[in-house]
């Protein structure tokens, strides 16, 4: 950061409920956070921004992270998501105005311009468009380490071997700005990209040893990474190791993954969808998204039905039991004509 930038983010969290009040108007003050949705500024309570206090002072404040995604920043950020800007340039501008400070000549504001602002769908969308074939990939050696023999085949798939990776509090100090990642397009019901899901990959095998070695960027809300194309019968589910490993055994049958508990009970119903199967985790999380649901389904005259991993979820079981327990549990808990068209 240069010293004008880091300057005016220190002033920023100095005065972070009223940049929140501002530019997160949708939000509310609980004790030293302030509660919104996410970034864009929608409804909830998934994104918390540390507002000063008098034990620390403004040392954190400013700081927010967005607890379903994963996803974290300064009130920079935030200011550049709520205005839509092309550019940092622009965002120190409107900073400088709100904080009513004067005006820098062009050549003393130097950051590196953004073609988008980090976490907007088109950000999401460049970064997919950067992306591989995950066949022979890294990524697919990952899955297959689950044993996820089918993941390198979703078209919603893609690989980058050199995903940038916004270092956190919780990440050592030598931390890697790049790791090889598996790319998940987030699209809506008509297949346009609205974000992407990153997994972080170590080149040694499994998740990058980081913080966060998951996280999500875009818009999120109602939709999902989608497997096959939408019918009258279909599989939701939270992570995408869950969904895959239900995909191996019902690989016809078309499956959205909501990324998370809250995504999954607000993913949108598409189109003449008549019977649902919901692939909960072994979790209160699991449980409350299958609940909100259910009363989404009822309204919309869909039939609901959950799938139940023996386990914690239903890679664990893969990974514990085998295909072919997998597939018996699985097919034990299908409507009697789902069991003969997909088995």
């Amino acid at each position: 950061m240069s010293s004008s930038t880091a300057d005016i983010s220190r002033r920023l969290g100095e005065n972070a409920e009223a940049v929140c009040r501002r530019y997160l108007g949708n939000g509310r003050r609980e004790g030293h956070y302030w509660m919104v949705g996410n970034i864009h500024n929608e409804r909830g309570r998934s994104l918390y921004v540390r507002l000063p206090s008098h034990h620390d002072g403004a040392l954190s404040a400013g700081k927010w992270t967005d607890a379903e995604s994963g996803d974290h920043g300064d009130l920079l950020d935030i200011i550049a998501a709520s205005c839509g800007h092309a550019s940092f340039r622009e965002t120190l501008k409107e900073a400088r105005r709100f904080l009513s400070l004067p005006m820098e000549p062009p050549a003393t504001i130097n950051p590196a311009p953004r073609k988008h602002p980090a976490g907007t769908p088109q950000a999401a969308l460049r970064l997919w468009a950067g992306s591989k074939p995950l066949v022979g990939s890294l990524g697919q050696a990952y899955f297959l380490g689950r044993r996820i023999l089918n993941g390198a085949s979703a078209d919603s798939l893609r690989f980058h071997p050199n995903c940038y990776y916004r270092a956190s509090e919780d990440d050592a100090a030598d931390c890697r700005p790049a790791w090889p990642a598996i790319i998940a397009a987030v699209t809506d019901d008509v297949g346009e990209i609205t974000g992407v899901h990153r997994t972080w990959l170590d080149p040694a095998g499994g998740k990058a040893p980081v913080a966060y070695p998951r996280r999500a960027m875009g818009n999120l809300l109602g939709h999902g990474v989608r497997f096959g194309r939408a019918g009258p019968v279909m599989v939701f589910g939270e992570g995408l190791e869950t969904l895959l490993s239900v995909r191996d055994i019902l690989p016809a049958l078309p499956m959205i993954a909501g990324l998370s508990a809250a995504h999954l009970a607000a993913i949108a119903f598409p189109d003449g969808l008549r019977r649902l199967y919901v692939a909960r985790d072994d979790d209160e999380a699991g449980r409350l998204a299958f609940e909100t649901i259910a009363d989404r389904a009822s309204s919309a005259d869909i039939e609901l039905h959950p799938l139940d991993p023996e386990l914690g979820d239903f890679n664990a079981d893969l990974t514990t039991l085998g295909h072919e327990r997998l597939g018996r549990a699985i097919k034990g808990q299908l409507c009697r004509t789902d069991r003969f068209e997909h088995f």
